[in-house]
């Protein structure tokens, strides 16, 4: 299986995130799955594709020529996917992947859960968005689609396209 995850690509973030990210790597890779990400070689992004390859699986990085051309590439890459931008990552990464997972991240991050989840609802695929949660760190999202979800801006219910996981779900 091929699964996409999305995360922040910064460093100074609190460390459960990277400890929630290097188990979650550790689970793609130790059951032979493909990790399907951005490819930098900072934040969790790089602390993702390490416990990956470290574990055994398979990593394809989706690159921008922006990100190649800085030297941001992560070396745990096994496979790289070049591309012109954001917006032909996220369609690369629809078109791959099986499954999409995000952890902790922000503005990039929310971008991808939006873009899968909003093609989903339309009908491009029938794959939803995980977002693994450790903290609370989703709390605050998960209440603003409650409140989108309540005032009818929202057709049907999100949790179709939207799934939240808590960290201990990972040992399942």
């Amino acid at each position: 299986m091929k699964i996409a995850v999305f995360c922040s690509a910064n460093n100074n973030i609190d460390p459960t995130y990277f400890n929630m990210a290097e188990r979650l790597g550790k689970w793609i890779g130790g059951h032979g799955h493909t990790l399907i990400y951005g490819g930098g070689n900072s934040g969790l992004m790089e602390c993702i594709g390490k416990s990956v390859h470290e574990a055994g699986g398979r990593t394809i990085g989706v690159v921008p020529r922006i990100m190649e051309e800085g030297r941001r590439m992560s070396d745990y890459v096994d496979v790289e996917i070049p591309c012109e931008d954001l917006t032909d990552r996220k369609a690369i990464m629809m078109q791959q992947a099986d499954e999409f997972c995000a952890l902790p991240g922000g503005i990039g991050t929310l971008d991808e859960v939006f873009t899968v989840a909003a093609s989903a609802t339309i009908g491009y695929h029938h794959k939803r968005v995980t977002l693994y949660d450790v903290n609370g760190f989703w709390d605050s999202l998960i209440a603003l689609l409650d409140d989108l979800q309540q005032k009818g801006m929202i057709r049907g219910g999100y949790h179709e396209y939207i799934h939240v996981k808590h960290i201990d779900s990972l040992n399942q």
